[in-house]
């Protein structure tokens, strides 16, 4: 069933970008005159076909990896004399250049809409509130302490740890100095602290940016009472049942899941683990080996059980919501934001400060696709913003082949006042050709070595 539902998230988030792409080149080719020959999404053989009233074929077909819109071109078959004008290389430059770089910028309002939609409905997330901030840590060395909100990084807002993240993301590689505002809950006027970096997470395959400062985030005390078990995992192959209260572990007494208990577990990895259970009153002695689990580059345990559901301080709740209209510019903000940052990191990945692993193929993007709509529809909508600000970004690169290499091409044109000769173009595709299927290639064998970990 999980699988079934990865399946369907993906094909219906793939589904709406393709779509949305590919409409954006249709619209504008009919507005320039153009004659659209076929729109499909997907690639292969045709599952459904229909036709309008100007001819166009319709195509949902049996591989939804990609789409295209086929257009009436002389340099593609022979065109009927009494169409030529229809045909799109007869058009002038500036409208072949509209129309190839309408795909992108669709990708780009559907950004917009999905984050408009989440800001007009309005997310609750958790206030960014410091844990215990680990000794000796770049955090700790510029004076950040538990129970500090931050407030903003590098000038920069920050209501949530999602957004936290993602401005520590944008200094990955780095050497230099980060400032982080924040402020105690209990109030007080907001301070600077000056976190120093260097070469900071550099090459990280998998980085955590939060964990490699030092932070945690704050957790309220969390009683110890098993609510969910795995049938399958060691907790209930040892006899551990719902409501079991853990009191001990290793004859240590406990009294915080996320504290005492998850540490405990984690570095027991294969290595018996007792616990003190309290049922019904009654103290029982229940021994357990955690499974082993890679995480990283190391192996931690886990048991197959987790905590009872519990209630957050409403202090540390933020909700986060505008009205229609203050929405919009939040909504274009937030993607040029991520625009940015997506260019940002494919330059840092180019020269080295950004591991290349980090590069996601469609595996992920089919695990991360069912998990976010699993979610709900903040994380779905969110994953699809991002999605298609990274095939808008994606499709403007030069590279021959793609929507940019089109422009590059076209532009030559309009500053030469005639178009690069064909050879160069056949070079240029090909190049183009080796680029994609080599970055697709490498894409996907970081997906494989995910799975493998």
């Amino acid at each position: 069933m999980d699988l079934l539902f990865t399946i369907v998230a993906t094909i219906v988030a793939l589904g709406l970008l393709v779509t949305i792409h590919e409409y954006g080149h249709f619209w504008v080719a009919r507005r320039c005159g153009v004659k659209v020959l076929r729109f499909s999404v997907g690639f292969g053989s045709p599952l459904y076909r229909w036709y309008d009233r100007q001819g166009t074929e319709f195509v949902i077909a049996a591989i939804p990896l990609g789409g295209y819109v086929k257009m009436l071109d002389e340099r593609e078959a022979p065109v009927d004399e009494a169409e030529l004008e229809r045909a799109f290389n007869r058009k002038d430059v500036k409208q072949r250049i509209a129309i190839v770089a309408a795909g992108p910028l669709a990708n780009f309002l559907l950004a917009i809409v999905a984050f408009w939609i989440i800001a007009v409905v309005g997310i609750t997330t958790l206030a960014p509130v410091l844990g215990p901030v680990q000794p000796g840590s770049v955090a700790a060395r510029a004076g950040l302490s538990e129970g500090l909100e931050i407030l903003e990084v590098d000038g920069r807002t920050t209501r949530s740890w999602h957004e936290v993240n993602l401005q520590l993301i944008r200094r990955l590689g780095e050497t230099g100095q980060m400032q982080v505002t924040a402020r105690s809950l209990e109030g007080g006027e907001p301070q600077t602290y000056t976190l120093e970096l260097r070469d900071w997470l550099r090459g990280a395959d998998q980085p955590d940016p939060i964990a490699a400062l030092g932070l945690t985030s704050w957790q309220p005390v969390v009683a110890p009472r098993i609510g969910q078990l795995n049938a399958d995992g060691a907790a209930a192959a040892a006899g551990l049942q719902e409501g079991d209260l853990i009191v001990e572990v290793n004859g240590e007494p406990v009294d915080d899941w996320v504290r005492q208990v998850v540490p405990a577990i984690q570095n027991s990895a294969g290595q018996t683990l007792n616990l003190g259970v309290e049922r019904n009153g009654r103290f029982l002695s229940v021994e357990l080996v955690p499974a082993v689990r890679e995480q990283g580059e190391r192996q931690v345990g886990f048991i197959g059980a987790g905590v009872e559901a519990f209630d957050w301080p409403e202090h540390m709740i933020r909700s986060i919501d505008y009205n229609p209209l203050v929405a919009i510019p939040v909504a274009v903000g937030k993607t040029w934001d991520m625009t940015v940052l997506t260019l940002e990191s494919l330059k840092k990945m180019l020269t080295g400060l950004v591991s290349a692993k980090n590069l996601s193929g469609p595996i992920t993007i089919a695990k991360v696709a069912g998990a976010s709509a699993k979610s709900g529809l903040e994380s779905f909508l969110t994953f699809i913003a991002y999605l298609s600000i990274s095939l808008g970004v994606l499709n403007l690169l030069p590279i021959p082949v793609l929507d940019g290499g089109h422009l590059v091409y076209y532009t030559a044109e309009w500053i030469r006042g005639k178009p690069l000769s064909e050879r160069i173009q056949a070079w240029g595709l090909q190049i183009g050709l080796t680029l994609i299927v080599g970055i697709m290639l490498f894409a996907i064998y970081n997906d494989i070595s995910r799975l493998g970990g």
